[in-house]
């Protein structure tokens, strides 16, 4: 069952180490794309566990450089799932802030690329984006 904020247990500290294990600033970025903690994020969020795929992604960001495009990129991500999990959580105005905050960041990271970001194209992440605001 998906943690949502106020209901249920916490998941523990170590809980999501091994998708984490590896990761590191001296890592690609094709390496950081591939790893566990990036995949398992989407995974997360595709099947409505909005915290847990926030928790591998920020640990992802932070991996990622300063100021480039995959780094906007997971911050747009970030807040894609900060978002739904105020929707599971009957806090629609607060989802809509947070989508609009995703929006920036987004339009950030396509800016100069039109391609794919860590695999991800555009259209795939306006499908991330509209799995939330539906």
């Amino acid at each position: 069952m998906a943690y949502i904020p106020g209901r249920g247990e916490r998941p523990g500290e170590t809980a999501f180490e091994v998708y984490k294990e590896g990761l590191s600033e001296s890592c690609s970025i094709a390496d950081i794309a591939a790893s566990r903690a990036f995949r398992g994020g989407l995974e997360f969020y595709e099947t409505g566990y909005y915290w847990e795929a926030h928790e591998l992604w920020e640990a992802v960001w932070m991996c990622l450089p300063q100021a480039s495009a995959e780094r906007h990129l997971l911050r747009g991500i970030i807040q894609l799932a900060n978002a739904g999990l105020k929707r599971a959580m009957d806090r629609p105005a607060a989802a809509e802030r947070i989508l609009a905050l995703a929006d920036s960041a987004l339009a950030e990271a396509f800016l100069h690329r039109s391609d794919c970001l860590m695999g991800l194209s555009n259209d795939d992440v306006m499908a991330l984006r509209e799995r939330i605001a539906s």
